[in-house]
């Protein structure tokens, strides 16, 4: 019980502090962090990574899919994860990730089993 009030108290702080980080445009309008894309690492999860993904949540205001899942690191921290399972990606909302979320979805793609082909299984019946 008082884990998960501490880890909803650090996730409501980082949130507040994102918050104050971002700044105004010369146009008014709010600038998201930029991600340099040469420090992206893709991996799938780890249990240490728990507490990183429930901060990532509740800035995404989703909660954490379960499963096994494939993060992108920038710089060491988690800005987006995409279930192994499918399901939609949760994101850092001050930082670009459209692109990051394309790359998750391909290593997802690379990592699911693939399914026979027909041709196989014809074959494979006739020597049985």
């Amino acid at each position: 019980m008082h884990d998960v009030v501490l880890r909803n108290m650090m996730a409501n702080d980082r949130f507040e502090e994102l918050r104050r980080a971002a700044f105004r445009a010369p146009n008014g309008t709010v600038a998201s962090a930029r991600v340099d894309e040469t420090d992206v690492e893709l991996r799938l999860c780890k249990p240490v990574d728990d507490l990183a993904l429930e901060n990532l949540a509740a800035l995404a205001e989703t909660t954490v899919p379960h499963g096994r899942l494939v993060v992108a690191l920038v710089n060491g921290r988690i800005v987006a994860a995409l279930p192994l399972a499918g399901g939609c990606a949760i994101r850092d909302p001050f930082a670009r990730t459209s692109h990051i979320v394309r790359l998750l979805e391909l290593r997802r793609a690379q990592l699911r089993p693939r399914a026979p082909r027909a041709g196989a299984l014809r074959l494979l019946r006739r020597h049985a």
